[in-house]
């Protein structure tokens, strides 16, 4: 009788909401570590598939690599300059280099583009089809497409990359004026705003967080395409190493390289977010 006492003490005489509740507001303290889990498990689970001398292992390194492998390729790619005499940094640099141009190039032509649709109901009957056609395009087709048309340059990389952008971002940008309540409008109105005031200083000042949204998700995008994009003429890049590495069977490389690409991404993604929160402090309060 005793122990059940003592084991019935031991249990929680309240479970935290958060826990249970739809939609709860998990602490941001108990969010970190919660998040933590899942690396630490995938961690643990790629080590332990790895261990050990390669013919042991459960899985080959040719594979999976040892995480003590992927690391080791680090002093490599930094060290080693490839035959252009380019090391890691320099590859980074170039990727970035483009995915920027690439974005900046979409963003010249989708904003206003977008804007159009979401803002005169003619401009929506006229491409809302070819909008919404344009998101089943395979992106991989686009790459021979625009290899013919600017040859084998850069410019060729840029503008798959900016097509790749802009297919995902241009419906994003229009639905987020389209979403702009009426009461907006209907208030410019009555105040004697032009149409010119009303796309200026009222439709897209209130959308500006969502299409703030849009270019966030649109430029990770953009991250997922890039290897397409640099491995089909070698030219640089960290596509290009991925290439290499795999034709070379240097597979703690490419894992390497991926996840280099997975972090650079992640942490664009946190700027946008911090960003968001310095030029957007009301939609912060509100969420």
């Amino acid at each position: 009788m005793a122990k059940l006492l003592n084991v019935s003490l031991m249990i929680p005489r309240k479970i935290p909401q958060w826990l249970y509740n739809i939609r709860g507001q998990v602490p941001r303290s108990v969010a970190l570590a919660l998040g933590l889990i899942p690396i630490a498990v995938l961690l643990a689970l790629w080590w332990g598939l790895t261990r050990g001398i390669p013919e042991e292992r459960t899985l080959g390194p040719t594979i999976l690599p040892s995480p003590a492998e992927v690391i080791a390729s680090m002093s490599d790619l930094v060290h080693s300059p490839d035959p252009e005499n380019r090391n890691l940094f320099d590859h980074i640099g170039i990727s970035l280099r483009r995915v920027g141009l690439g974005f900046l190039l979409a963003l010249a032509i989708v904003l206003p583009l977008g804007i159009l649709i979401g803002a005169f109901g003619s401009m929506r009957a006229l491409l809302s089809q070819v909008v919404t056609a344009s998101g089943y395009i395979p992106i991989a087709t686009l790459v021979p497409l625009t290899m013919s048309w600017f040859g084998l340059d850069e410019a060729q990389k840029v503008v798959f990359l900016a097509m790749a952008f802009g297919i995902f971002l241009l419906p994003m940008v229009a639905k987020a004026i389209d979403n702009v309540p009426d009461v907006y409008l209907r208030t410019a109105y009555t105040l004697g705003a032009s149409r010119f005031h009303v796309i200026t200083r009222v439709l897209v000042p209130v959308a500006l967080p969502d299409i703030w949204h849009a270019m966030r998700l649109a430029f990770g995008v953009g991250w997922s395409y890039l290897v397409l994009a640099e491995v089909v003429v070698k030219s640089g890049g960290l596509g290009d190493l991925i290439d290499t590495a795999r034709r070379r069977a240097m597979s703690g490389r490419v894992y390497l390289v991926i996840i280099i690409i997975t972090i650079i991404a992640w942490l664009a993604d946190l700027l946008w977010e911090k960003l968001a929160g310095v030029l957007f402090p009301y939609r912060a309060r509100q969420s």
